[in-house]
């Protein structure tokens, strides 16, 4: 009980700053929402922004009640240390009454768990840009919401919020999301995605590689952007994925709604970091490779990471290791069967890990793959340590999960480099780690 005030109290605090920050800078906002995607979104949009302008942007994935007020002070999550929570009182003080170089741009991930969540911030939160990532089939949270469309219309109260003249980006390839151009009146609607109709399309999506030990591994991707008739060639290493090209082309758009110089543009995402745990590319044992997308799930989001495999050459075999999917409810068992039965098409050999997810090797099952080809666990350490005795040269391994599987310690056991586990694999945090 205790805790829960002294939580309370503090957010209002941070709140109350935050606001009276943002009355006195009047910085101009970005606001980034969807299902799936908004973190690699918000740091696409941040590396472009940043080319030309000073900018904040949310610490890792934290986007709501404490998240955003962090954002706008520029302090970190304390966890539980008070002392830090009182420091971070302290200096959003320090904000409001001395003279500061704040940034012109805020890039704010805006999450919703549950209905409120994002209309509690659109009365002091008013973007410039809002930028719809996507919806998905079966979105992430769901079953914190009466249906699909309640969770629709929290999203679209970001899209509400928007200030007048302002920029609506939306991702052309998800229906749900091209439907908001038509509800919101005197914005600037532009599209990205692989549509014919998007703004800005991509195209030509292929991997790169390079070789190790006479191994072919996947090192990074290309893919092209047609805007007004230019064709414009694109390249990030450490990362694959048609997820990621979604991102970056995000970040895009927000640069040619500003009318920022291409080049310059170009440059950054090239450079830009991809937060951990999203489709990242990752040296593995045996000269394997890992695709470590722990950071969480969804089906959207596991749709995606398996397409991922299709476009993937490796000499070995193509192992997935899945986890629970979390927070959808009624959904979880024909959300899981409907992505089993996909997987023979993807990978040769499949691992499960917690109840929900076996109904992923049952799904697997009915589409056709061998039972020896399928190993279930309830916990992701067991699972790791498995997969540490099977991995050979060439292969490659999809790792996803919801973060309550904690699926990045199945990476952990078969990272080469484990030395560099704390930056390379996402709740490395002290407070994640006690857990």
């Amino acid at each position: 009980m205790i805790k829960t005030i002294v939580k309370y109290i503090v957010i209002s605090i941070l709140t109350l700053e935050a606001k009276i920050i943002l009355l006195k800078y009047k910085p101009k906002i970005v606001g980034v929402t969807g299902n799936a995607g908004k973190t690699g979104t918000k740091e696409a949009v941040s590396a472009v922004l940043s080319s030309n302008f000073m900018v904040w942007k949310n610490e890792k994935s934290y986007n709501g009640d404490i998240g955003i007020p962090l954002t706008i002070l520029h302090c970190s999550n304390a966890w539980s240390d008070i002392y830090l929570w009182l420091k971070n009182i302290v200096e959003g003080l320090m904000l409001i009454f001395l003279p500061y170089n704040y940034p012109e741009w805020l890039v704010l991930e805006i999450g919703a768990d549950k209905p409120g969540d994002i209309k509690k911030f659109t009365s002091w939160v008013k973007p410039k840009i809002v930028i719809v990532t996507t919806i998905g089939k079966t979105p992430v949270h769901i079953e914190n919401f009466s249906g699909k469309d309640a969770l629709i219309k929290e999203k679209f109260e970001l899209v509400k919020a928007l200030r007048p003249g302002g920029y609506l980006i939306l991702n052309a390839d998800d229906p749900e999301v091209l439907a908001m151009k038509d509800l919101v009146l005197g914005a600037k609607v532009i599209t990205y995605g692989f549509s014919p109709n998007a703004n800005l399309r991509a195209s030509n999506y292929h991997i790169i590689y390079s070789e190790h030990n006479h191994v072919k591994i996947p090192s990074g991707i290309n893919f092209k952007i047609d805007y007004l008739g230019n064709i414009i060639p694109v390249k990030i290493n450490s990362i694959v994925g048609r997820n990621n090209v979604y991102s970056a082309i995000a970040g895009i758009t927000a640069g040619v709604a500003l009318g920022l110089n291409f080049v310059s543009m170009l440059e950054s995402i090239a450079r830009y970091e991809r937060p951990v745990g999203r489709l990242k590319l990752i040296e593995g044992i045996e000269d394997s490779i890992i695709l470590d997308d722990t950071y969480n799930s969804s089906p959207a989001a596991v749709s995606l990471a398996l397409e991922s495999l299709t476009d993937i050459e490796v000499s070995g075999q193509k192992i997935v290791v899945l986890g629970d999917m979390l927070e959808l409810g009624k959904h979880t068992i024909d959300a899981n069967l409907e992505i089993g039965k996909k997987l023979p098409q993807y990978c040769d050999r499949l691992i499960t890990v917690g109840q929900r997810a076996k109904h992923f090797a049952e799904g697997a099952l009915d589409g056709g793959m061998d039972v020896k080809m399928i190993t279930c666990f309830d916990e992701s350490k067991a699972a790791g340590k498995y997969l540490r005795g099977l991995v050979k040269s060439g292969d490659l391994v999809l790792v996803k999960g919801s973060q309550g599987i904690r699926m990045e310690r199945v990476v952990e056991q078969i990272l080469l480099h484990s030395e560099d586990k704390n930056k390379l694999l996402v709740r490395q945090d002290p407070e994640w780690l006690i857990r």
